[in-house]
């Protein structure tokens, strides 16, 4: 039975050392904020110049808005606002003289962001995954991509060093269509006790999904172009050879695997803008050129299927893009890289955009994550559905249609994952900043929050 109680920031939030480090950051950040606040009030003469800055940054936004959903001489006016708005504020400033006190309150409110950041990630450090100790495979058998990312496969003689750690190497003929499917089920057949690719996300996938149905252990070699994957497993994606320590000295994970009709992915499926322009066969040898195309027709609604989305507890009507990935992203900011704190919370992450205009572009670009047009949630289900007879999704990067409704799932710890005992770890993303949260930490203000009836779970998994 869930009940609610109040309590403070130190009935559940670590060691008293640890939140008091916390608590001081939060107090310095609202100290920097003071600062920032001290240097506009010395401009309270040159109010207007001063929200110029705000202004320019939502017209820059309005301007790059319309540069992406429009052609012909509506792009270029879009593209020539979305350059000369934030210069013409900088210049501005510079001859008003507010450039000093630009330049302090903006650096004071950089560094309020740092210390309210670090203050929030000291009230619960990020659990790291869990590991064990494995032995050696016997019979390893990695499927290798020779054209994943510009040719690694063979640029770092990874076919050479698997074999003399004992592991059979499969090389992927590309000019008969392999399917990686079938030769990961063939290697399973024929004993194979490890199953591992070195290539892109998506043959990532299609090879974990087979490994996860036999119980047998998984390796990423970094061979991609991106292998986000990878990243989030905390492998280095800039030496590859350096996945391969996992044959001789590995610890296993244990991480989940995401579901799109029956399809694996350890990354993202992808549904609207971007899943449309995947489609285009052009995309792959001119990914700028055929995006900048294609959106204008995406982004007003002329083109594509209208979608609608329903997680485990919400609807989404109409979205011009819904993202969902395999495990949550830290930060669900469109306009930053994301990344995954950890790939075994059982629960998938959702990420939907709407933006109707240069307004709503505007606001996302002050607001990010807190912009109206962005909604971001968790759910263990999500069906995305369409008046089409079929729904362009990017699946890790591949390009698929498929029937609607379109369900994605997610099988906790299914996957068994064999990396380095030493790598370098996922790099650590700052939270968002939630201000009453860091008023609230900074004077110790008491807070209500609801008990679950497991609290000590979710306690780990959640921030607050």
């Amino acid at each position: 039975m869930n009940e609610t109680r109040t309590t403070r920031e130190t009935e559940t939030q670590g060691p008293e050392t640890g939140l008091g480090a916390a608590r001081a950051l939060a107090r310095l950040a609202l100290l920097c904020i003071a600062g920032a606040v001290a240097a506009v009030v010395a401009g309270t003469g040159h109010w207007f110049i001063l929200l110029l800055g705000l202004v320019g940054l939502g017209l820059a936004a309005a301007g790059l808005w319309w540069a992406l959903a429009h052609r012909g001489f509506a792009r270029l006016l879009g593209a020539l606002l979305a350059i000369t708005a934030p210069v013409g504020v900088l210049v501005l400033y510079a001859v008003s003289g507010l450039w000093l006190v630009a330049v302090i309150a903006l650096a004071a409110w950089t560094a309020a962001l740092g210390c309210a950041r670090s203050a929030l990630r000291r009230l619960r450090k990020p659990h790291g995954m869990h590991t064990r100790t494995v032995r050696a495979p016997r019979r390893a058998v990695l499927i290798m991509n020779p054209k994943s990312g510009g040719g690694k496969v063979g640029q770092h003689g990874l076919v050479e060093r698997a074999e003399a750690l004992g592991a059979r190497v499969i090389l992927l003929d590309l000019d008969t269509d392999p399917d990686p499917v079938a030769l990961a089920r063939q290697a399973v057949a024929e004993g194979a006790d490890l199953l591992g690719v070195a290539g892109g996300d998506g043959t990532q996938a299609l090879v974990a999904g087979v490994a996860a149905q036999h119980g047998l252990p998984f390796m990423v070699v970094t061979a991609g172009t991106r292998n986000h994957f990878a990243m989030d497993l905390g492998l280095d994606r800039d030496d590859p050879v350096s996945s391969l320590e996992a044959l001789s000295d590995g610890v296993e994970l244990r991480v989940d695997l995401g579901d799109v009709s029956g399809r694996p992915f350890v990354n993202t499926a992808s549904f609207g803008t971007y899943a449309h322009i995947v489609q285009n066969p052009d995309y792959r040898d001119a990914k700028a050129a055929t995006a900048l195309d294609q959106l204008p027709d995406l982004l007003v609604g002329e083109a594509g299927a209208a979608l609608s989305a329903r997680t485990d507890e919400e609807r989404l009507e109409a979205p011009q893009a819904v993202l969902v990935s395999n495990n949550p992203y830290a930060r669900a900011d469109p306009l930053t890289g994301g990344r995954r704190e950890r790939l075994d919370t059982g629960e998938l992450g959702v990420i939907a955009v709407r933006v109707g205009g240069a307004v709503q572009a505007a606001e996302l670009a002050l607001l990010g994550e807190r912009a109206s047009g962005l909604t971001t949630l968790t759910s263990r289900s999500v069906i995305v559905e369409s008046d089409e007879e079929t729904i362009p999704v990017a699946v890790d990067g591949e390009a698929l249609l498929l029937p609607p409704p379109v369900v994605c799932t997610i099988r906790p710890g299914a996957l068994r994952v064999r990396v380095p005992r030493e790598r370098p770890g996922a790099p650590y993303v700052a939270p968002a900043v939630d201000w009453y949260r860091v008023i609230r930490l900074a004077f110790d203000l008491p807070r209500h929050h609801r008990a679950t009836p497991t609290p000590d779970k979710d306690q780990e998994q959640s921030d607050d």
